[in-house]
């Protein structure tokens, strides 16, 4: 799903709202709304359905215990529900942190070709303005920024992968998060 007015998003804050005051109805929409974009975050970032499935059911499950936690004017709905799938996301990624994180030059492929809702959710527009403000970061700070969120990569391990110090990774991921959010919100 892309939300692509105020509109929407002012829907699907309401819909958590009251989801977070026990409302099952409300919580069902919310679902129905949200689903193929946070499974698609998932699987891009697990590059395993079975796997991205668990993450979106802990996913849920969490959003009906701590809906109640959300806040409107701090985020929007869309980006909250993002931000906790992504997380369940890189806890399963350290959960299993025997299997190397993912090659940072693969982070584009999918392992199902069949069209899933993954595609869908990177079909719309949100996700082409990403792209697109992604695009206008330099190379290194770019793929650094990306295999932080779909790798679930750590400063220490972004540092050492790309021979900079500590603290010049932490200062390129905030500056390009600082970058990206001014991009986004043009």
């Amino acid at each position: 799903m892309s939300v692509a007015s105020p509109a929407d998003r002012d829907e699907l804050n309401g819909l958590l709202v009251q989801t977070g005051r026990n409302d099952q109805k409300a919580f069902a929409e919310l679902y129905k709304r949200t689903s193929s974009k946070l499974f698609g975050v998932c699987l891009r970032m697990l590059h395993d359905r079975g796997e991205a499935e668990e993450v979106l059911q802990e996913t849920y499950s969490t959003v009906w215990r701590r809906a109640s936690t959300f806040n409107p004017a701090k985020a929007s709905a869309i980006t909250w529900l993002i931000t906790l799938s992504r997380n369940k996301a890189i806890d399963r990624l350290r959960q299993h942190r025997e299997e190397l994180l993912g090659d940072p030059s693969r982070l584009n492929e999918m392992v199902d070709e069949q069209p899933t809702p993954a595609a869908g959710a990177e079909s719309g527009q949100e996700y082409q303005r990403l792209q697109n403000c992604l695009d206008e970061l330099e190379p290194q700070q770019r793929d650094s920024v990306r295999e932080a969120f779909f790798t679930g990569a750590t400063y220490n391990e972004l540092a050492t992968r790309c021979m900079v110090p500590l603290g010049t990774m932490k200062s390129w991921i905030r500056r390009s998060l600082m970058q990206l959010r001014t991009c986004l919100d043009q």
